[in-house]
C-alpha cells in the first residue's frame, strides 16, 4: 500500500508524534516521588535518553519490546517484511551506537525492557533508584546545601 501523503507531509506528521510512553511516565513518576530529580527525553543528549541526570552522567532508556527487538517478546510484522526488517535492525544498531557513545564519554547507562516494567514496576524502580544512588555516592561532585 503506497503512502497517501507527500514526503514532506508525512515527515511533518511524524515529527508531531510525542515520544513519551505510559511506561516511561510510570517509571519517572515513581522515581520522582522517591526524590530523584532528572530530565525526561533531553534533546540535547545523544539518543534522547528517557531519563537523564547530567550532573552524575546518568542515562536511562526504557526500551519497547517491539521497537528494540526484545529476544523474548519482540515480534516481526508479517506484511512489508523488507521495510520492517531494515527499520527494526536499524533501531538495534542505533541502540549499540548510543551505548558505545555514552560508555566512551564515561556515562552510566542503564536499559530497561518494557516487559520488565510491565511485569514488576516496583522492582524496576527499586533497581533504578539503587543504580542512581550508587552513582551519586561514588561521584566526586558534592551536593550543595
Amino acid at each position: 500500500m503506497s503512502d497517501t501523503h507527500t514526503k514532506e507531509q508525512r515527515s511533518k506528521n511524524m515529527k508531531a508524534i510525542k515520544s513519551v510512553s505510559k511506561l516511561e511516565n510510570k517509571v519517572s513518576t515513581a522515581l520522582w516521588s522517591r526524590g530523584i530529580r532528572f530530565r525526561k527525553n533531553d534533546r540535547s543528549l545523544f539518543g534522547k535518553p528517557d531519563i537523564s541526570i547530567k550532573k552524575y552522567k546518568i542515562a536511562i532508556f526504557i526500551d519497547s519490546c517491539f521497537w528494540h527487538c526484545c529476544k523474548e517478546h519482540g515480534n516481526q510484522p508479517k506484511s512489508n517484511r523488507d521495510y520492517w526488517d531494515k527499520k527494526l535492525e536499524r533501531n538495534v544498531e542505533r541502540d549499540k551506537e548510543v551505548n558505545k557513545y555514552y560508555k566512551e564519554k564515561g556515562w552510566n547507562i542503564k536499559r530497561v525492557w518494557e516487559h520488565e516494567v510491565k511485569s514488576n514496576l516496583e522492582k524496576v524502580v527499586d533497581e533504578l533508584f539503587d543504580f542512581i544512588q550508587d552513582i551519586k555516592e561514588r561521584c566526586p561532585i558534592k551536593n550543595k546545601k
